[in-house]
């Protein structure tokens, strides 16, 4: 059940389930579903509906929205996308969530912060999470290119969305969700003002994409480059943890 604690100490229940898919996906699935349907019974091209009918079914797939247990440790930071971390690497936090935006909410401070960045292929799950809870300060959309979302000029030239979290402590946390070459679409579902839990859904990107997570200052990755990670249950730091990690890659 949605929502439902889940623990170490035997509740909760271990079953498997289809994902739903989500509603922002559906009117797609049908669309692609009546026209391989049409083009099976109606015009009987087999040749052409078979595999139009297995399109269908994968564009039904791309907006699955499994639920997922997110952990509720108060230092934690949850991955926002499904997908493989690709780039780590010290930058500034991008000018959309360091200026003053005229509301009287402050962006976050200037000085190079680890940012880490996870990709998303057209196979990942696409539905993006905060990483923590708190408050949306900012939302703020930025037309661009739709260059490989695997280079690292993609997070300064492509179409992307900046949104800024502030919890109730006053730390504040970045994120941006980064249009690809498939990708044509950033459709988000938080505006400034709302509040969300840690792990709750905030938006999706059509068709595969990265998402850039700007770690606050004084804290280190968990992850490392070349490993899945996925949203709302993978831990990708702690809140003001140091220290290097290593990984063997097998």
């Amino acid at each position: 059940m949605a929502g439902e604690i889940l623990d170490n100490k035997g509740r909760g229940e271990a079953s498997w389930n289809w994902p739903s898919i989500h509603p922002e996906g559906r009117k797609f699935g049908l669309i692609a579903l009546g026209i391989s349907l049409f083009v099976l019974l109606a015009l009987d091209w087999e040749i052409i509906g078979w595999p139009l009918l297995l399109l269908s079914l994968g564009v039904f797939a791309f907006f699955r929205d499994p639920e997922r247990v997110v952990p509720q440790g108060e230092h934690s930071i949850v991955a926002p996308a499904d997908g493989l971390v690709t780039l780590i690497t010290e930058v500034e936090p991008p000018l959309e969530l360091q200026i003053d935006d005229g509301t009287g909410s402050k962006g976050l401070p200037p000085g190079p912060v680890t940012r880490v960045s996870i990709f998303m292929s057209v196979f990942d799950v696409h539905i993006n999470r905060t990483p923590i809870g708190g408050t949306v300060r900012r939302v703020v959309y930025i037309p661009g290119k739709f260059m490989n979302a695997d280079l690292d000029k993609a997070s300064e030239e492509n179409e992307r969305q900046h949104i800024l979290i502030e919890r109730a402590d006053g730390l504040k946390l970045g994120f941006t969700q980064i249009a690809g070459l498939v990708a044509r679409r950033i459709v988000p579902f938080v505006k400034p003002g709302d509040i969300v839990a840690k792990g709750q859904r905030v938006g999706l990107i059509r068709f595969g994409s990265r998402v850039d997570v700007y770690l606050p200052a004084g804290t280190d990755p968990k992850v490392l480059i070349g490993q899945r990670v996925v949203a709302g249950e993978t831990v990708i730091a702690e809140i003001g943890a140091r220290g290097l990690i290593e990984g063997i890659a097998q």
